[in-house]
């Protein structure tokens, strides 16, 4: 087998031929990934393209048939994933479920064994970096299942926040926000983007968010089909490509900063 080359500088994410079956389905089938450090990443595709899977593989809860991934030039272990934060699609959680925010919060603290003999505000003053920005302050005693879908994803990005990580994953983190709230939602993790100079991997399958928020697209359907700008990848023929179906997109402002593509 020939060797894989890997050329790290510059990357935050590295894969070469990644290859994964599950069940009688191979649902990646050779993914070349290359994501540069610093950027807003967005991964798109039907659903079954293996996006899920992909992340999963990045966060080395699936082993890879074949192929190989780098993060940060580094193996997949202990050492290079606690560089790594994610979000989820949603955290179910039944509504006997008694810990307040600031409680969960407190228990994904580096090095705080005995978190729960500190004061609130002592509690507050080692949360207030990964809260800043996010608006949680004002129901931090409230509890976590009474939390709307919104206020829910916040509380999850500011728990990866915590280990001040360098690569965010998120997976498709409106699942659970009203659509009024996906707007504000993208431009928080802009935001969370510039305030922690991270790199961030966002699924979605919002186009129009996508569009306005991603510095580069990747479209995966079982391959990484189309990569570039969202203005290279947001084409007819590269959406057929992904999607296996004709989209015409077509943009349309409304105002300065305001582009929309369907």
């Amino acid at each position: 087998m020939a060797e894989i080359r890997f050329h790290p500088g510059g990357l935050a994410i590295e894969s070469r031929g990644v290859r994964v079956t599950l069940g009688d389905t191979q649902v990646l089938r050779g993914v070349d990934l290359h994501v540069p450090r610093g950027k807003i990443v967005a991964l798109i595709g039907p659903n079954g393209s293996g996006k899920t899977t992909l992340l999963r593989c990045l966060l080395g809860l699936q082993k890879p048939d074949a192929g190989e991934i780098r993060l940060f030039g580094e193996h997949i272990g202990p050492k290079v994933l606690k560089r790594v934060g994610y979000v989820p699609q949603r955290l179910p959680l039944d509504r006997s479920f008694i810990l307040s925010v600031r409680e969960f919060l407190a228990l994904r603290l580096p090095g705080t064994a005995g978190w729960f003999w500190h004061s609130h505000r002592r509690t507050d003053a080692l949360l207030r970096d990964a809260l800043e920005g996010l608006d949680l302050e004002g129901i931090l005693g409230r509890p976590l299942s009474g939390l709307s879908g919104g206020q829910l994803q916040r509380v999850l990005i500011a728990s990866s926040l915590l280990t001040k990580p360098e690569l965010l994953l998120l997976d498709e983190p409106t699942a659970g926000v009203d659509r009024p709230g996906e707007q504000s939602f993208y431009e928080l993790i802009t935001e969370v983007h510039r305030r922690h100079k991270l790199t961030v991997v966002l699924v979605s399958h919002d186009l129009s968010m996508v569009y306005r928020h991603a510095s580069r697209v990747y479209a995966l359907n079982g391959v990484i089909c189309c990569e570039g700008t969202p203005e290279e990848v947001m084409s007819a023929d590269s959406l057929k490509q992904a999607y296996g179906i004709h989209v015409t997109p077509y943009h349309h402002d409304h105002g300065p900063g305001h582009h929309h593509v369907h």
